[in-house]
């Protein structure tokens, strides 16, 4: 079975980061090791949560399992707490990669155009630390132009896409994916790149116009769960759009607060049997 380690915050309530990373990828029949970087009450969509850092803890953590020599088949960021624990997470890199690890990294810190309020301006220039040194970036539209120095705008041209990638890859990852793509209104998914190659890979899907905290974190889980089940990153982020789309009209369709994330529990029927595993 191959393991992954994912470093990133849980949220004790509401479905995003660890709650989303841990049981989407089990279900995928990888194993998930956690490296909490906080621990907060519910996640940022509500009123009042509490929040405590953990930026503490990451090197005892990577010590012992060092010390007990853990392998891992792929390490997985999503939101750090601080900019303090950008350097701990980049030694953790150095110290666990192997030539066969994968290192995936979701810059979880901007949505619609801002950073979400824990962060200051500087930030992005930390967090191009860790995308540095990543085999695979997948950061949304509003992260890509903050670690690019880009204008945000709300609809990009194909080919302003295209370059905000190479963009990317020039940080030093060694592809780069970008969600929330879409020509038209009507339409959102993905385009991939990679330099190696020169080469550009596109899933868009019809656009659903709800939108729910939580689901970058989900497509993320399944993206690493998918490619550490065997699949190519072409096909994970097939798997990924699919099962996040499914997620969206099952949550849809039972009327639930949105604030909670979408219901992915009740798509894994749908994520398993896309899988091939059911």
């Amino acid at each position: 079975m191959k393991r992954i380690a994912s470093i990133q915050d849980i949220s004790c309530l509401g479905r995003c980061s660890l709650t989303v990373a841990l049981p989407v990828i089990s279900a995928i029949g990888v194993e998930c090791a956690i490296v909490p970087t906080a621990v907060l009450s519910t996640h940022t969509m509500f009123q009042g949560f509490t929040c405590k850092d953990l930026s503490d803890q990451i090197r005892p953590i990577a010590d012992h399992w060092e010390k007990e020599g853990f392998h891992f088949d792929a390490l997985y960021t999503g939101y750090l707490a601080s900019a303090e624990q950008i350097e701990d997470v980049c030694d953790f890199f150095d110290r666990f990669r192997s030539p066969d690890t994968l290192i995936f990294v979701d810059p979880a810190m901007a949505d619609n155009g801002r950073l979400y309020p824990a962060f200051g301006p500087e930030f992005p220039r930390e967090m191009a630390k860790v995308c540095a040194k990543a085999d695979i970036v997948v950061p949304n539209l509003t992260e890509a132009c903050l670690l690019t120095d880009t204008p945000y705008k709300p609809q990009f041209t194909e080919d302003e896409v295209k370059e905000l990638l190479r963009k990317l890859c020039a940080l030093g990852a060694k592809k780069a994916v970008l969600t929330g793509v879409g020509f038209t209104p009507t339409e959102l998914g993905v385009m991939a790149y990679d330099p190696e190659k020169d080469e550009y890979f596109t899933y868009i899907v019809d656009h659903l116009p709800q939108h729910y905290h939580g689901t970058g974190d989900l497509f993320a889980s399944c993206t690493i769960g998918a490619m550490m089940d065997g699949r190519s990153l072409e096909d994970a982020l097939k798997v990924a759009v699919d099962f996040i789309i499914e997620c969206i009209r099952i949550t849809v369709a039972s009327g639930k607060e949105k604030y909670y994330g979408v219901e992915f529990e009740r798509a894994f029927p749908f994520l398993l049997k896309r899988l091939g595993k059911v």
